[in-house]
């Protein structure tokens, strides 16, 4: 096998890492290019002495996010309103088991609840965590990538475990779930019995939006089912149901979400591009996740055909 094979038989693991860590597709997929450009910079002499290459790639990958998550925190003090990771959207319909986003999608540790709590932690440790918790990465080599000793490294993994279980989301709801919820959720929007809506959202439901200034959403954290009901209603106003009407279900890192294109309707104010997820609990929604920064939304597949638009 070529070396090129070789790392291609790895790109997959490699991207779920990479994208895990900075929560950035682009991100990701250059640290993965980088890290190939390295290995096939290596001389025969070089290349020999890698015993693990799995282990290898994975720990320069690790390296390179790392510089990547530390610079992202300080693009992150100039940012406007609230930072959402950018989704990996798929089509609804099938996977491609060739496509190493669509395969890095299928784990529950990368769907957008999971990534949102991740951003919680210091680079530091986020880097120990996701790579000893989640790709058992030994901590000798995470203690090298971070330039600390070995139990300093245990130590950072240790602390970004306790801030994850204090802020876990809900485990991940089967797509039947899930789809029953956002059908409930939407004929109630739609029909206007608010009522309805108030009933499908958790009485501490909140609602995050992501635009940088550049799109119309939410700049605050919504929280509660009434102001965010009330919401609902002012948007339905503002832009027409019809305005709604367009969008289509996708998967968003792996669970249900709504595409929403940009829609004008003669009268109204026009509709930016948004793209919506939400977290279930116990039949109810608990969170929703709207991606309006259109630097975020380049990635969005074309409509499959034969794709119902909402109704």
């Amino acid at each position: 096998m070529g070396l090129a094979e070789e790392f291609t038989a790895h790109r997959a693991h490699l991207v779920a890492v990479a994208y895990r860590l900075t929560g950035s597709v682009a991100d990701a997929e250059d640290a993965v290019q980088e890290t190939w450009l390295r290995l096939a910079g290596l001389d025969e002499e070089k290349r020999a002495a890698i015993r693990d290459l799995k282990g290898w790639l994975t720990t320069v990958v690790g390296r390179l996010c790392l510089d990547r998550l530390r610079s992202a925190a300080v693009r992150r003090e100039r940012y406007v309103g609230q930072w959402l990771p950018e989704p990996i959207v798929t089509p609804l319909s099938g996977r491609d088991p060739e496509d190493p986003l669509d395969v890095a999608v299928r784990d529950e540790g990368v769907r957008m609840a999971a990534m949102v709590v991740l951003d919680k932690l210091t680079p530091e440790q986020r880097v120990a965590f996701v790579l000893h918790d989640a790709f058992s990465v030994p901590f000798d080599e995470i203690a090298g990538i971070l330039g600390v000793s070995q139990d300093a490294a245990r130590q950072h993994a240790s602390r970004g475990r306790r801030a994850l279980k204090d802020a876990e989301p809900p485990p991940r709801a089967s797509l039947a779930e899930q789809q029953q919820v956002l059908d409930r959720f939407l004929n109630a929007l739609f029909t206007g019995n608010v009522r309805e809506v108030a009933e499908i959202l958790h009485p501490d439901v909140t609602f995050i939006g992501d635009s940088d200034g550049k799109a119309r959403t939410a700049k605050q954290v919504i929280v509660g089912a009434d102001k965010l009901v009330r919401f609902f209603r002012g948007l339905v106003e503002m832009y027409s149901l019809e305005a709604f009407r367009g969008g289509r279900p996708v998967l968003v890192n792996g669970d249900l979400g709504v595409y929403l294109p940009p829609a004008e309707v003669p009268g109204k104010r026009p509709l930016d591009a948004h793209l919506q997820t939400m977290v279930i609990r116990d039949g109810r929604i608990v969170t929703i996740y709207d991606v309006a920064n259109p630097d975020k939304l380049t990635r969005v597949p074309a409509a499959e055909p034969g794709t119902p638009p909402l109704t």
